[in-house]
C-alpha cells in the first residue's frame, strides 16, 4: 500500500513536459452548511453574521489519504439602497505528497424579489500548491537505471502559487434554494519554484481544472411543527469526472438533527449535530461502498460555528433633532 501510494503521487505529479491536471475543491459530506464554500454567490444570502470551521479525515487508516481543514466568515449588507453579501473563505489540504491552501475573499450582490433573494457572487483570490519531492522514492525500471534517478521529478520542495477566482448564481427562498457555479474559472497555471532557491529549472508545472457546481436543497414542514424534513443535493463535474450526492437531515425543534447521505460510487453518509443560542455543530461519517472499504475504516468529518442575527432594517434607526433647535 505504501509504494502504491508514493507511485500514485509521482503520477499526478507535473514534469517538464507533462502538465498535470489538479482538483483541489474539498469533497464535504456536510456540504449544506457552507454553500459559500462551492458557490460565492451564497454569501450573505441570510441576515445573519457566521463564523464557521471545520477538518475532514478521509479514509482512516490510508497512508497519504485527504486530510482538510477549513473555515470561512460571512455577512450581510445594505449600501447604496441595495442588498449585499461579504465574506473570506479558506482551505488547506494534504493528499500524499501534495499540500493545497485556497484563499478567497467573497462578495455577492442580492437582487430582492418578494420574499426571496437571486444573488450573483463572485470570489478572488489565491492558490498555493506545493509538493515534497524529499519524500519521492522511485523504483527502478531496469537493470541499468539505478534507483531513485528520474530528471523529471523533483528531489525537493517545490510551491507554487496562482490567482484564482470563482462565481455563482444562488437563489434562496423562505422554503428552498438552488444555485449553479463555477471554481477556478481561468484554470490557472501554477508554476513551481524550487523551496532551495534554484528556481524552476525543468519547468515544472501544474493547472488547476474548472468545477461547476449545482446545489439545491430545501425544508418540508410537519403537522407537527417541531419536525422538519431538510432535503439537498449536490452535483460536481468538470465534464470528463461526474460526482453527484444527496441528503436527507431530520431536524427537530429547529435544535437537533441527524441524517443520511449517499456520494454516488463512493460513500454512504451517517450525520448528527445541533444549534443552540447561535452556536452550530455538526458531526457525519462516511462509510465506503467501494474497495476503499478494505483498507480504511471509513472518513470523519466536523464542523462548528457561530450566527448572530443582524438587524437591517431601516425601521429601528432613530432620527434625532439637534438640540440647537428643540
Amino acid at each position: 500500500m505504501k509504494s502504491n501510494f508514493r507511485l500514485l503521487s509521482i503520477l499526478l505529479f507535473c514534469a517538464a513536459t507533462f502538465v498535470a491536471q489538479a482538483q483541489i475543491d474539498m469533497q464535504l459530506s456536510q456540504y449544506w452548511a457552507a454553500p459559500a464554500y462551492y458557490n460565492a454567490g451564497a454569501t450573505g444570502a441570510g441576515d445573519k453574521l457566521n463564523f464557521m470551521v471545520g477538518t475532514r479525515q478521509q479514509w482512516i487508516g490510508i497512508e497519504g489519504a485527504p486530510k482538510s481543514f477549513w473555515g470561512r466568515a460571512d455577512m450581510p449588507l445594505r449600501f447604496l439602497g441595495g442588498h449585499h453579501g461579504v465574506g473570506v473563505v479558506f482551505s488547506s489540504t494534504t493528499e500524499g505528497l501534495f499540500s493545497n491552501m485556497v484563499f478567497g475573499a467573497q462578495y455577492a450582490y442580492k437582487l430582492k424579489i418578494k420574499s426571496s433573494f437571486l444573488c450573483f457572487g463572485v470570489q478572488l483570490g489565491l492558490v498555493d500548491q506545493k509538493f515534497d519531492g524529499t519524500k519521492v522514492e522511485i523504483p527502478s525500471s531496469d537493470a541499468h537505471t539505478p534507483a531513485g534517478e528520474d530528471e523529471d521529478i523533483p528531489t525537493t520542495e517545490v510551491e507554487g502559487m496562482a490567482f484564482d477566482c470563482a462565481f455563482g448564481i444562488y437563489y434562496v427562498h423562505p422554503k428552498f434554494y438552488v444555485g449553479l457555479s463555477s471554481t477556478h474559472l481561468t484554470e490557472p497555471t501554477i508554476r513551481y519554484d524550487d523551496s532551495s532557491g534554484s528556481g524552476s529549472e525543468n519547468g515544472y508545472e501544474t493547472f488547476v481544472s474548472r468545477l461547476y457546481y449545482f446545489m439545491a436543497g430545501g425544508n418540508i414542514p410537519f403537522r407537527n411543527p417541531l419536525y422538519e424534513i431538510q432535503p439537498s443535493m449536490m452535483v460536481k463535474t468538470d465534464f470528463n469526472i461526474f460526482t453527484a450526492e444527496a441528503t436527507v437531515r431530520l431536524r427537530y425543534n429547529k435544535l437537533f438533527w441527524g441524517g443520511v447521505g449517499y456520494r454516488w460510487n463512493d460513500a454512504v453518509s451517517f450525520m448528527i449535530g445541533g444549534e443552540f443560542k447561535g452556536f452550530i455543530l455538526g458531526y457525519s461519517y462516511d462509510l465506503p461502498v467501494t474497495a476503499v472499504l478494505r483498507a480504511s475504516s471509513g472518513s470523519h468529518e466536523v464542523f462548528v460555528g457561530y450566527s448572530m442575527k443582524l438587524d437591517l432594517s431601516d425601521k429601528n434607526k432613530t432620527k434625532h433633532k439637534s438640540i440647537r433647535i428643540l
